[in-house]
Order: structure tokens, then C-alpha cells, then sequence
């Protein structure tokens, strides 16, 4: 076995270690990470093949366990903060597969996301994010408003086939790289949806009161997924509540090294959705749940217990439909269709056979089954713009596997999946749909 080294982190000797070492903030990192969390860590290596990063490159220190020594080297103080521990570290997708796999309980993804925001921090120039990535991620993906103000004119020019035309010609190519990514992963954008009335009433026998999580990007870009989101749940008994106030979940702001940002957004949230009479709030996007649920986290110990209580009511629409009972559709959707487990549904919030009972019920559909379903597909949230060379080399085999099942739909739990795979599907040619379990559920219960 390779066993990663607190001297070289690239796998060669003390002298490769560049002098320019940053200056990162240790106390910070102990207030933010117990120290026995690194312990729990017994460099088992069970973890190693279910990372996609390590799977790619065969680099101990791209591996879970290779990571965790080296940010408890840095925690040490035996290995200074440099470019290349920065860049193991960065390389990790934080898609927590590895928590699934670790026998020992380890909680990685409670030790990668406070060494992210440390690095952002301490990051120097050229380091870290770009100045049009910062713009993106801080100032635009996180306000819904926003992103369907900058999707207007893309609209406009994808109705036009301007843009079908830029791609064809090469005159895409002149976009800076990580606005050419998001050109690329654009979906087909057509008429918004009226806007969710502020309250839903029950179809039938009312059977709970629940409030709908909104989101930020996926509202602004599948907003018909949160409308199916709310009809399917009317349909199975529910009073859907959709409150204005609501803010994105925090996640992007955390992500990329913003924690003052993310919190004040967390707070907003528990304030909005705080309120009694709600049995649960239900999210679709498998990233903004894994967050919500991990409020009590993020936030001090004194807000721990507000945090709780929120934290007890988040649920994935799978997750509670399943618990609840779901009422099953009458329709057919006549296709094959085969599912992709998003990495925060499966891995961060253990919701795995819930997706798939309730594409079960719905008569005509084939579900096959997808090899390394569980291999993240390279999206990662905001990965596929900040680390677009490993996002390329995971996306390619998500697609390879994809095409080996012979599915028209792939289905998936995520609004970063489903960006993800439409994008390669594209790429190749294919006539395969890439679509939420709502929407093919909504489908079956509506008949179109």
C-alpha cells in the first residue's frame, strides 16, 4: 500500500515541497475540527475505491485517507500549507463517498469543508478561485433572482438559435473558460411557469401540511421541477406551503470559502421556515438537502438546538413520499429508464431505494441498472467549473456507463446531475433524456 507523506504531498521528496508556503488560520481549523475526528481516521483503505478522484489518478494523496493525513499533518504543524497540499485538497470533490464505505464512521466531509474555506482564506493572488468564479458563486448562482435575470437574454438568443449557432461556428471559444463551461451545460430553457402560488391546497383526504424548498439555481433553471415538485405532493394528500422569504440553502457561499455569507443565509432560513403547523419541508435537489440538514454543523453550539429542530424536519420529496405512502399513478411513461444516485442524496443523506420504489410504481417504466451508480458524475455542485479538467474525466465515464445500459431517460435526483449528464449526453449525440424522478412521476399521475 502507498502511504501518502506529511514531507511531499505529490508523491516526491521533501525538496519538492515549494517554500511559498500560505499562511492558514490553525486556531480556526481546531475550533472548527475536534481533533479526534482525524483520529477516527485508522488508514483502513476501504474508502479508496468508491473515490472518484482516486480512482482516476491511483494518487494515495487523492484519496480520502491520503487527504485526512495530510490535513492532520498541516493541523500539526508538521507540513505548511502550500500549492501542493492545496492542490490534493482541492482536487476532492467533497461528494462524502467515502463516508458511505468507512467502516469506522469517519466524518470526512466535516474535516474537507472547513480546510476549504481556510484555503480560500489564505489563499494569494492567482490562488484559489478567479475573479469571475468569485463573481459567479458568490454574487450570482446563489440568488435566484438574479440567475433568471442573467438567463433572459439566453433565452432570447437560444430561441433565436444564436447560441446552437455559436457552438456550431467555434465562436463560443472566445468566452472566458468558465462561462464557455456554463454555456455548455445551459439547458433548453423555454417559457417559465407561473410563479407557485404561496399555498397549495391538498388533493383528496389531507394527510400532512408541508413547505417546499425552492432553491436558488434549480428554481431559476428547471422551475417546472418544483411545480411537478408541488403537484405530485398534492396529489398524495399534502397542503404544500411556499414561502416567499425563503434564501438559498447557503451551500454555495460555504463551498467556496464564504462562511459569514453562508451563515446569514442559514439564519434566514430557519427564521422563514421556523414557523409551527409544518410537518416537514421538502426539498428536491439532493445538494441543497444535504445542507439543510447539516445546519446544526455549520452553525455555533449555541444555535444548535434551533438548528436541531429544523434539521428534524428536512426531507427529500423521495424520502417522505416513501414514508408517507405514496399514492400510485395510473399513467404510463413508456420508456427504459436507468437512475443515477446523486452524491449528496446517496452518500451525505443515506437516501438511496426511496428514488427508485417511487419510479417502481409508475406503470410502463423499465428501471435497469446503472454500473457505478454511486461513482459521482463529476458536477459536484460548483466542481465542473473550478476543477473542469477531472469533472471532463468523470463526466466522460458516467457517460460510458450510461450508454452500456441502453436507457432512453437517465434519472437522477439533482440539479447539478442533471447538468452534468445533459451536458455529455449532448456532446455525444444521444436521444436520452435526463430528468428528475419528480417529473417522470408527475408525468404518470397527469398523463403527459
Amino acid at each position: 500500500m502507498q502511504t501518502p507523506t506529511a514531507h511531499a504531498p505529490t508523491g516526491g521528496t521533501a525538496a519538492d515541497i515549494p517554500a511559498n508556503a500560505e499562511s492558514i488560520d490553525l486556531e480556526w481549523l481546531s475550533e472548527k475540527i475536534p481533533y479526534r475526528r482525524y483520529q477516527e481516521c485508522v488508514h483502513c483503505g476501504l474508502c479508496t475505491a468508491s473515490c472518484p478522484t482516486y480512482v482516476e489518478t491511483s494518487n494515495e494523496n487523492d484519496s480520502p485517507r491520503g487527504r485526512i493525513y495530510l490535513m492532520r499533518a498541516v493541523a500539526d504543524g508538521r507540513l505548511e500549507m502550500g500549492p501542493g497540499v492545496r492542490e490534493h485538497l482541492e482536487l476532492c470533490l467533497d461528494c462524502r463517498a467515502c463516508e458511505s464505505a468507512c467502516p469506522s464512521g469517519v466524518q470526512y466531509g466535516r474535516m474537507i469543508e472547513p480546510f476549504k474555506i481556510a484555503m480560500q482564506n489564505s489563499a494569494r493572488q492567482g490562488e484559489g478561485l478567479s475573479l469571475l468564479q468569485r463573481l459567479i458563486l458568490r454574487h450570482l448562482f446563489p440568488y435566484a433572482g438574479r440567475v433568471k435575470a442573467a438567463l433572459a437574454p439566453a433565452r432570447v438568443f437560444q430561441g433565436l438559435g444564436l447560441l446552437d449557432l455559436a457552438e456550431r461556428t467555434g465562436l463560443a471559444r472566445v468566452l472566458p473558460p468558465t462561462l464557455r463551461r456554463m454555456q455548455a451545460m445551459l439547458p433548453r430553457l423555454g417559457r417559465r411557469p407561473p410563479r407557485l402560488p404561496e399555498a397549495l391546497p391538498a388533493i383528496g383526504p389531507k394527510r400532512a401540511r408541508v413547505a417546499l424548498f425552492t432553491g436558488c439555481v434549480a428554481d431559476a433553471m428547471f422551475p417546472e421541477t418544483n411545480a411537478a415538485t408541488a403537484r405530485v405532493l398534492q396529489q398524495n394528500g399534502c397542503e404544500v406551503i411556499v414561502p416567499r422569504e425563503q434564501v438559498c440553502c447557503g451551500a454555495i457561499h460555504y463551498h467556496s470559502g464564504m462562511e459569514g455569507p453562508a451563515l446569514e443565509l442559514v439564519r434566514r432560513n430557519l427564521e422563514v421556515f421556523g414557523g409551527e403547523g409544518i410537518d416537514a419541508i421538502i426539498v428536491n435537489a439532493a445538494g441543497c438537502g444535504a445542507m439543510l440538514k447539516d445546519y446544526a454543523h455549520v452553525l455555533p453550539p449555541a444555535e444548535h438546538d434551533q438548528a436541531a429542530r429544523f434539521v428534524a424536519r428536512i426531507k427529500d420529496v423521495s424520502e417522505f413520499l416513501v414514508a408517507l405512502g405514496p399514492i400510485a399513478p395510473k399513467h404510463p411513461v413508456e420508456a427504459t429508464a436507468t437512475y443515477h444516485d446523486a452524491c449528496h442524496l446517496c452518500h451525505a443523506q443515506q437516501v438511496r431505494s426511496q428514488p427508485r420504489a417511487l419510479l417502481g410504481l409508475i406503470p410502463g417504466l423499465k428501471l435497469v441498472p446503472l454500473e457505478e451508480s454511486e461513482i459521482c458524475c463529476g458536477a459536484a455542485g460548483t466542481y465542473n467549473l473550478t476543477q473542469p479538467e477531472m469533472s471532463e474525466r468523470l463526466g466522460r465515464r458516467k457517460m460510458d456507463n450510461i450508454e452500456a445500459t441502453g436507457a432512453e431517460v437517465v434519472v437522477t435526483g439533482n440539479v447539478g446531475c442533471i447538468l452534468q449528464i445533459a451536458r455529455k449526453v449532448k456532446e455525444r449525440g444521444r436521444p436520452i433524456e435526463v430528468v428528475h424522478p419528480i417529473d417522470l412521476l408527475d408525468r404518470a399521475y397527469r398523463g403527459s
